[in-house]
């Protein structure tokens, strides 16, 4: 006659395989990706994108044409009309080199040709800068405060659009590379950057975002939102200050002089 028993308590052995499977399998579930969790989206400035619009820079383009031809024949390189309708032919040219609204696409003509463009704006806006300094220096920039006043503000105003010209084609290897998304490190950090909420998913830097650093960075002479990152960003703005800087105060004091 038999007798059924009940199962006795685990070994040692038993209860220490036991812990060490149920701990394996533990360190499994932890280590396995979970499928369910979908990777987070990277933000519009780091990822392919349709390009941002042109109408913004030819806007800015067009006022600084116009104001070098508005500058007096004494502060600007000769003949007057040189470098305005040079500049004018480059932005004719890059608008039909790519005649659609958006920067979508990379090419190497399209990048010297608004780099060459940038060169000309600063050229010219920095020769009408030395001059005008010169001027003042030596006092035979006229007793006319009036058009002092309007001809350093329209210098000091190129400036602000040259050096934003600058800022919008190095950042992150220019338009085009930024809407490719080639580059991933950026030469200038943007608030919209650095924390999720504060913007769309689909925002990205454009035009007018770098020439509000350039306008921040000429009147409080020094970076206010905006950080550059990369040692030519620091570097291009150092100077846009300085020159900033000189500009403001030799005009306003001459013209304080002057009303005086």
């Amino acid at each position: 006659m038999t007798h059924d028993t009940a199962p006795g308590p685990p070994t040692d052995r038993e209860y220490w395989t036991e812990l060490v499977h149920s701990r394996l399998e533990r360190i499994e579930a932890l280590l396995a990706p979970d499928e369910q969790t979908p990777e987070p989206e990277r933000p519009a400035w780091q990822r392919h994108t349709r390009g941002e619009q042109r109408w913004a820079v030819m806007v800015a383009l067009l006022m600084a044409i116009w104001v070098q031809w508005a500058l007096p024949d004494r502060l600007s390189i000769h003949p007057h009309w040189l470098l305005p309708v040079l500049e004018m032919a480059m932005l004719v040219a890059l608008w039909i080199a790519h005649p659609h609204q958006r920067i979508s696409h990379s090419s190497r003509l399209l990048r010297v040709l608004g780099l060459l463009l940038a060169a000309a704006v600063s050229l010219a806006n920095g020769w009408s800068a030395v001059l005008l300094v010169r001027d003042l220096l030596q006092g035979t920039e006229g007793s006319n405060a009036v058009a002092l006043l309007m001809t350093g503000g329209g210098i000091w105003l190129t400036n602000i659009i040259a050096f934003s010209l600058w800022y919008w084609e190095w950042d992150r290897g220019g338009p085009a590379a930024r809407a490719l998304g080639t580059h991933q490190h950026p030469d200038f950090l943007f608030p919209q950057m650095q924390q999720e909420g504060i913007a769309r998913k689909d925002w990205e830097p454009q035009y007018v975002d770098y020439l509000y650093v350039a306008l921040t960075n000429a009147t409080s002479f020094s970076p206010t939102d905006t950080m550059p990152l990369s040692r030519w960003a620091k570097l291009l703005m150092s100077l846009q200050s300085t020159i900033s800087l000189l500009t403001l105060a030799l005009v306003i004091a001459r013209a304080v002089g002057v009303l005086k």
